[in-house]
């Protein structure tokens, strides 16, 4: 089931990335981008939040918020590395980072050949992420494979997840390397105005 929802939502977005290729030349790379996220596996179907925020050309964060409004709820924070495919508005990425929650857990007891669940206990562990991610005007959409390596809190050591994300741009590239440029001229213009300062005393900072 899961192999069929990969395979459809990765042809959506590879002919969607051709179909946008002639517009792809005033399409913005994001900033910051926040939506939501929808999420798939054997065990259940989340739905929640997720923030990215690109920190340098190739390299971004994201956090997601998601859960199952039952007995699954789980917060991850992963850095995130990025390479073109087609054009810079269509890239795969690869990432991880940690990733807390309160999970369900299925123990295995050999000797009555039974499966005692488990709710309510808090997991710590390690998510990592593999993914496509298309961006069309102000719309970043991407679809991602998460599986989850459990350190403590859950009997299951491995769990995987599909998710498909739609966020919407909320700060453009352009003006978020604006901004850092700004808060550059504002740092030098108040390390100048200090180096004047002590001039006018005719005396030196203190090293």
């Amino acid at each position: 089931m899961q192999t069929n929802y990969i395979k459809k939502a990765a042809l959506f977005l590879f002919f969607a990335a051709i179909i946008s290729l002639p517009s792809s030349v005033k399409a913005q790379r994001y900033g910051t981008a926040l939506g939501l996220r929808v999420g798939n596996s054997d065990l259940n179907r989340t739905m929640g939040l997720t923030l990215e925020q690109r920190i340098q050309k190739r390299i971004s964060a994201e956090l997601i918020l998601q859960s199952d409004f039952s007995r699954n709820t789980t917060f991850s924070a992963l850095a995130k590395f990025h390479r073109p495919i087609i054009s810079k508005r269509f890239n795969y990425y690869l990432g991880a980072g940690p990733a807390f929650g309160n999970e369900e857990s299925f123990q295995k007891i050999p000797e009555t050949r039974q499966i005692v669940l488990t709710y309510g206990n808090s997991t710590f562990g390690l998510d990592m992420i593999a993914g496509l991610e298309l961006t069309v005007a102000n719309a970043v959409i991407s679809l991602d494979y998460k599986p989850n390596i459990n350190i403590a809190g859950r009997e299951e050591f491995f769990r995987g997840q599909v998710g498909i994300s739609a966020r919407t741009v909320l700060v453009k590239s352009k003006e978020q390397k604006k901004r850092a440029k700004q808060r550059q001229k504002a740092r030098k213009a108040n390390s100048s105005e200090k180096s004047s300062f002590w001039e006018k005393l005719k005396i030196g900072p203190a090293y």
